[in-house]
């Protein structure tokens, strides 16, 4: 029939009534909106309130504005650094999702065949399919037939047969019935075959569309990060709320009761003067609120912000794509990964890995294939297929056909037969025959067959030997036991035969076939998949394969991926799962490694199930049926050659496809983890020995020996410097020895703890000393209390904190272990010392600062660096124990 298609009156009629083929775009997130919701981290709430308190004291004159504006930049840094960097990634993904959308149809429009954009299409439309297109909209074929890969709509990989709806078939309208043999779908992929659709829903109405439209809710947890930070920050306030109340009643104590040498009446007369009283008590508080705002780590969200911003960009150059920056913490804290097969584990296309002849030689690339046998083979494979070779040399591509014919016609691409000769009949493949053949005159008059083994092999009576020539065969149990190993290894087999009889309509020659050979077809697992799956496994997080493949390749793929390792390792099919509780699959999640036949809801479910163990969940996918089940994961990893709903939906792009790329990702979301953590470690030995001084001064009658701007110093300057400093911690591989930290871990580990605990108990000694042993007072020319005794103390505080830093960045003995891959770290404790040497010697009284000579400076530096041996033998003592 003559297909003219609609013309441009029906296109806007049709337009008005239906709509076109546009999806409705997920809204991105608005810079301000990304800002607005970052000041819900925990610390940052921290943070505010401190801030509103400082804002009120400045106001009443009880403090020092530049307080509070200190705190403020500190708040706006941290978040307008992490929403920044989100927003960048965010635009260059919106990017790689335009480019990734740029379709074009062949459209009958007025009588022509034009190309037309993917979103210009209306209901009613003919678009014409051909092989490797992808369907753009859904509907039925009104001419021609096809076979089309679906997987991206329901995960199954095997292709499915579409034809012309017959007249008088009743359309029960059961939209997401991909079985129907009458009805193509939006996503799908022609295979093979030519038609011409007619479109009857576009856009969101479309069962992509509709897919995608459930993935417009926010139904998302906290990632494991922010739960951590949420803990500690529950920990920082209430000390610094018990340090500040503490230290205010001790305030109190020594204005009243050290200060009137505990004598009743003169107490009784401080109370009587309440100007006095009412002075003291504003001062005691102000003092508490100090106190309060230093033991909260300003520096803290900044340096998050800091590490994952700089390691977003080391992943891009990884092909590691980061949509949203708790991703890649949240990857580091994996505790089970459900993976895709195909495209991820395996290449993603299917290889001739071998061929073997009747005499059980076994050949690897074509090129060994020699002499005549090698002809033959060409012959049978060049004649007999529907897929064609574009180009010549580098450039040949292999296009047409299904992913089975490109895959052996691939296979000898570049040796094609010398044989002149042109096909005279030919029966197409198809899946109940399980064979196709062609007949072919000329040179050679000869009729080539291919097919599944048990429909070739059993009618075979000869085969040909290496030098081509054709002698006697039997079927033998060693073929039989070949074929068989091949499939345990995952290797789908075709026999190729030829006849010397024609083909006569749809029936094959009867007799004299003698047999080629067989060929292996497989999608490779990819070599470096393997060892990236060890490294993960290794990493302690549970690798479970998911795939469509019946249960036997699964296992065999598994197997050669080093995924199934153990007896104890489970292979488990859809069917299997479905007749389980979820209960009983709680009870064996553990070891499950294999779910094979699997379906979309499969995904979902696992997914819901570890997360209900409380376990961090990962999950990888690139069709639309993956979307929810990587929306719903606390980390989904979508393909970069995937669907653009899947994308969406996802917290990562691997833009490689590429298991190893996830690796990375893992590795690059631990190295943010211990970068945080190292950052605490350091910044916390600061706020908890400043608490401890601060609370002990005043009962021992001294003044705090740190003042408002010191604290200003310590607190801003300090915390953000040492943000970069630590920001920029190499990836180590060692770090993929670390087990994973459970969700609801703290983020304070033991180790922390004893470091934190031996930094600040040290420094407070230190200080102890340094402000209390008359030795000191004369040393720093002059009495207790003096300016150059005050000078010293604070830069001994500082470079205590320098030093310390060295301690923090690394968990060995040796302190400068990999340090030159943080150039920063350097630059950042040279700058830190820099600025203080300078601040020492023409502070002034703003900065209670008035220099100080050669060897008061040389006793500063020695008292601060004893802080290193100190953890060090700390350092010793838990590697004994440990060991």
């Amino acid at each position: 029939m003559k297909i003219t298609g609609l013309t441009d009156e029906q296109v806007r009629i049709s337009k008005e009534q239906y709509g076109d083929n546009s999806m409705t775009e997920v809204e991105g997130e608005s810079f301000w909106s990304k800002l607005k919701g970052n000041f819900g981290d925990p610390m940052i709430k921290i943070l505010c309130v401190a801030l509103i308190i400082n804002i009120v004291f400045a106001f009443l004159g009880q403090t020092e504005w530049y307080e509070s504006v200190g705190i403020a930049i500190a708040v706006i840094l941290a978040t307008f650094v992490s929403t920044f960097s989100e927003y960048n990634n965010e635009n260059a993904f919106q990017k790689l999702q335009e480019e990734a959308s740029r379709i074009y149809c062949k459209v009958y429009r007025n009588g022509d065949i034009i190309e037309l954009p993917i979103n210009d299409l209306v209901v009613g439309d003919c678009v014409l399919l051909q092989s490797g297109d992808k369907i753009p909209a859904d509907g039925k074929l009104i001419s021609g037939n096809l076979k089309v890969d679906q997987s991206v709509l329901n995960g199954e990989s095997k292709e499915a047969s579409k034809e012309v709806m017959p007249e008088g078939y009743i359309d029960e309208e059961t939209s997401m019935d991909f079985l129907n043999k009458y009805k193509v779908f939006r996503g799908s992929v022609v295979c093979s075959g030519n038609a011409v659709m007619e479109i009857t829903t576009v856009g969101d109405k479309s069962v992509y569309g509709q897919i995608a439209s459930e993935l417009q809710y926010n139904d998302e947890r906290e990632s494991p990060l922010k739960v951590k930070l949420g803990k500690l920050a529950d920990s920082i306030s209430k000390f610094g709320y018990i340090g500040g109340i503490a230290i205010a009643v001790a305030f109190m104590f020594q204005k009243i009761v050290i200060h009137n040498q505990f004598d009743v009446q003169l107490m009784m007369g401080y109370f009587s003067n309440w100007m006095v009283v009412i002075n003291d008590l504003v001062e005691a508080v102000m003092l508490a609120v100090i106190i309060i705002v230093m033991a909260v780590p300003e520096g803290l969200p900044l340096m998050i912000a800091l590490v994952s911003a700089l390691n977003m960009g080391k992943m891009l150059k990884d092909n590691v794509l980061v949509r949203k920056i708790v991703g890649i913490e949240t990857a580091g804290s994996l505790n089970i990964l459900f993976s895709d097969k195909t495209g991820t584990i395996t290449k993603g296309q299917l290889e001739v890995v071998t061929f073997v002849d009747g005499f059980l030689n076994e050949y690897g690339s074509f090129n060994d294939v020699t002499g005549d046998i090698g002809n033959i083979l060409s012959l049978s494979i060049f004649h007999n297929t529907d897929a064609i070779i574009s180009g010549e040399g580098k450039d040949i591509k292999v296009i047409g056909g299904n992913a089975t014919e490109r895959a052996v016609l691939a296979y000898a691409a570049n040796s094609k037969s010398n044989v002149n000769a042109s096909k005279v009949g030919a029966i197409p493949f198809n899946s109940t025959n399980k064979y196709s053949a062609s007949s072919i005159e000329g040179e050679c008059n000869i009729t080539l067959l291919k097919g599944a083994p048990e429909k070739i092999i059993e009618k075979c009576k000869s085969c040909y030997n290496k030098s081509g020539e054709i002698v006697p065969f039997e079927k033998s149990k060693e073929l039989d036991e070949k074929i068989n190993q091949l499939a345990g290894r995952a290797i789908r087999v075709l026999a190729f035969a030829t006849s010397t009889g024609k083909i006569s309509g749809d029936t094959l020659p009867a007799d004299d076939w003698a047999l080629v050979g067989i060929i292996g077809i497989r999608d490779e697992v990819r070599p470096e998949s393997v060892t990236a799956i060890k490294e993960v496994q290794n990493a302690g997080i549970q690798v479970v394969m998911i795939t469509g493949d019946r249960k036997d390749t699964a296992v065999a793929i598994a197997k050669e991926a080093g995924i199934l390792r153990d007896e104890t390792d489970l292979v488990m099919t859809s069917d299997e799962l479905a007749n389980m509780t979820d209960d009983e699959i709680k009870g064996i999640i553990k070891n499950i490694r294999v779910v094979a036949r699997a379906l979309p809801s499969d995904k979902s479910r696992l997914v819901t199930i570890a997360q209900d163990l409380d376990l961090v969940v990962g999950m990888t996918g690139d069709g639309v049926n993956d979307s929810p089940a990587l929306k719903k994961a606390d980390v989904g990893f979508a393909m970069g050659g995937g669907t653009e709903v899947a994308k969406e939906a996802s917290d990562i792009v691997i833009l490689d496809d590429n298991f190893s790329s996830i690796e990375n990702a893992i590795l690059y979301g631990r190295t943010i983890f211990n970068s945080i953590r190292k950052f605490i470690i350091f910044q916390l030995t600061i706020n908890v020995s400043a608490v401890m001084i601060s609370f002990i001064s005043p009962l021992l009658g001294m003044e705090n020996p740190l003042s408002i701007v010191q604290i200003l110093w310590i607190n801003l300057v300090m915390d953000t410097l040492a943000a970069l400093a630590f920001g920029g911690e190499p990836a180590l591989r060692r770090f993929m020895k670390e087990k994973p930290k459970r969700r609801d871990e703290n983020i304070i580990s033991g180790y922390m703890k004893s470091e934190i605990l031996t930094g600040s108990l040290w420094t407070f000694a230190m200080s102890m000393l340094f402000l209390l042993t008359p030795v000191f007072d004369s040393f720093f020319r002059g009495d207790a209390n003096s300016k150059y005794l005050m000078t010293g103390y604070f830069t001994f505080y500082i470079f205590t904190a320098v030093f310390n830093a060295f301690n923090a960045r690394t968990e060995k003995i040796n302190l400068f272990d990999n340090i030159n891959l943080n150039h920063g770290f350097w630059k950042v404790i040279l700058l830190i010392v820099v600025i203080q040497i300078i601040m020492a010697d023409f502070g002034g009284d703003i900065l209670r600062c008035y220099g100080l000579t050669l060897t008061e400076w040389a006793a500063v530096t020695v008292l601060a660096f004893t802080i290193i041996p100190v953890d060090l033998i700390r350092k010793l003592v838990l590697k004994f124990k440990n060991s």
